[in-house]
C-alpha cells in the first residue's frame, strides 16, 4: 500500500548506475521515494507518503558465481526462483524459501527480511548474507561485507540491510554464502495434534536426536497437522524417518501441504506475523483463534502467520493479542490488513528499546527522511 500526489514519478533503471543516478536527481528535487521489486510485501508497514518509485526488475543480474567457493553476487531484481535455478546446475542452493519465489526479488528479500520454514536449520537473511552494495538517498554507493564467508572487516551494513523495509537506502547487489542441494528430501506428518501436544512433541524430537530442516504446524479442522522435512544424503534420511516411525505414528505429506502453508503466508485481506516463546504456542493459538482464520507455526523457531478474513472485532482482538504478547517478551506485526483495521491499530506496535538507535541510524542514511517514510517503526 503506497499513498502519495499520484501520478507518481515511476523509475526502472536496467542498472546500479542509472538507480543511482535516479536517486540523486530525487535528492536534487527533495522527492519521497520509495522501492518495489516484485510487490510480495508492499503492505508490511504503515502505508509511505511518496513522490516517485522506483522499481529494480530490470537489475536482476547475476553478477559473480564461484560454486568452488559457494558464493553468489546477485543484483536487487533477480527473482528467489532464478537465483535458484542458476545454483541447481551445480547441485547448489540459496537456503531461503520465502512464499511466492517466483515474483520475490533478492532485493525485497533482504529489505523485509523474508523467511520459510528451513530457517530453523540455515538461519535467515542475515545469517546468509555476506556482502551487500546499497545507493543512498543522495545517490551514492555504499558498499560492505564481501565475497568471502568469514569477513570481518569494517561495519556490518549487510546486517544492518536486513529488515531494513528500503528506508536506508536502495539494496541494488547482495553477496550470499550457499549450501549444496540435498541428495534426498522427504516430508513426514503427524496429524491431528493440540497446539500443547505440537509443543511436548517438538521437545521430544531433540531427546530422539533426530533434525528436520523444516518444522511447520498447520491449522486444521481437527487441530494442527505438525510436518518435519528432512534432507541431506539418501541413507541420512531414511535412518531419520526410521526413527520418527519409532516415535509416532507418522504419514508421508503429499506436496499440497506445502502449498497450503504458502496459502497461509500469503492469502487473506488480514496477514498477522507473531512472535512468542516456543513453548507459548498454545497461549498465542487461544489469542488469535478469535480471528477465524488459518494459522502456522514454526514451533522450534517460536514464529508464526495468521491469515484470512477481517471479521468485525479483528482490531480489539489483535490488540488484545500483541498487550498479551508483548508483556511475554513477544510481538504481533500486521503484514497486511483493511483500512478500517489500520485506522485502530499500528502495524508494528510498542517501539523497541533500541529505538534511539534505529532513529540515528536513519538520520545518518537518510537525514531528510525522503525513502519510505513513515514505512518503518515508530513513523521512521
Amino acid at each position: 500500500m503506497i499513498t502519495g500526489a499520484q501520478p507518481w514519478a515511476v523509475h526502472e533503471p536496467a542498472s546500479v548506475t542509472e538507480a543511482a543516478e535516479v536517486l540523486a536527481q530525487c535528492a536534487r528535487d527533495r522527492q519521497r521515494v520509495g522501492f518495489v521489486g516484485g510487490g510480495t510485501e508492499l503492505d508490511l508497514g504503515a502505508p509511505p507518503v511518496l513522490d516517485a518509485l522506483l522499481g529494480t526488475r530490470r537489475i536482476n543480474r547475476i553478477v559473480e558465481y564461484q560454486p568452488a567457493d559457494m558464493v553468489m553476487v546477485v543484483e536487487a531484481g533477480a527473482t528467489l526462483s532464478e537465483v535458484q535455478a542458476a545454483a541447481r546446475e551445480h547441485r547448489q542452493r540459496l537456503a531461503l524459501d520465502p512464499p511466492l519465489p517466483d515474483r520475490a526479488t533478492i532485493g525485497g528479500i533482504v529489505a523485509t527480511g523474508a523467511f520459510g520454514p528451513r530457517r530453523a536449520r540455515y538461519g535467515g537473511v542475515r545469517d546468509l548474507i555476506i556482502g551487500v552494495q546499497l545507493v543512498r538517498a543522495d545517490g551514492a554507493l555504499a558498499r560492505g561485507g564481501g565475497k568471502v564467508v568469514k569477513n570481518v572487516a569494517g561495519f556490518d551494513l549487510p546486517k544492518l540491510a536486513c529488515g531494513s523495509l528500503g528506508t536506508l537506502g536502495l539494496i541494488a547487489v547482495a553477496n550470499f554464502r550457499l549450501h549444496p542441494l540435498p541428495e534426498a528430501s522427504e516430508t513426514a506428518l503427524v496429524r491431528s495434534l493440540s497446539a500443547a501436544e505440537v509443543t511436548a512433541f517438538t521437545l521430544r524430537l531433540r531427546e530422539a536426536q533426530l533434525e528436520p530442516t523444516a518444522l511447520c504446524a498447520l491449522r486444521t479442522s481437527s487441530g494442527f497437522d505438525l510436518a518435519l522435512r528432512f534432507e541431506g544424503f539418501g541413507k541420512g534420511v531414511e535412518e531419520q524417518l526410521a526413527r520418527l516411525d519409532k516415535m509416532v505414528k507418522a504419514s508421508r505429506a503429499e506436496e499440497g501441504f506445502w502449498a497450503r502453508h504458502d496459502q497461509v503466508r500469503t492469502g487473506g485481506p488480514l496477514r498477522v506475523k507473531v512472535a512468542a516463546l516456543p513453548t507459548g504456542f498454545a497461549e498465542v493459538d487461544e489469542l488469535l483463534s478469535p480471528l477465524g482464520g488459518a494459522f502456522v507455526w514454526y514451533p522450534s523457531l517460536g514464529l508464526g502467520f495468521a491469515s484470512g478474513p477481517a471479521p468485525d472485532p479483528a482490531a480489539s482482538v489483535l490488540a488484545d493479542a500483541r498487550g498479551a504478547l508483548v508483556r511475554r517478551g513477544g510481538s504481533l506485526v500486521l503484514q497486511a490488513a483493511p483500512p478500517e483495521v489500520r485506522a485502530r491499530i499500528d502495524p508494528w506496535g510498542p517501539p523497541p528499546p533500541s529505538f534511539a538507535l534505529l532513529r540515528r541510524v536513519k538520520d545518518n542514511f537518510d537525514p531528510d527522511h525522503r525513502l519510505n517514510p513513515g514505512r518503518f517503526v515508530g513513523g521512521l
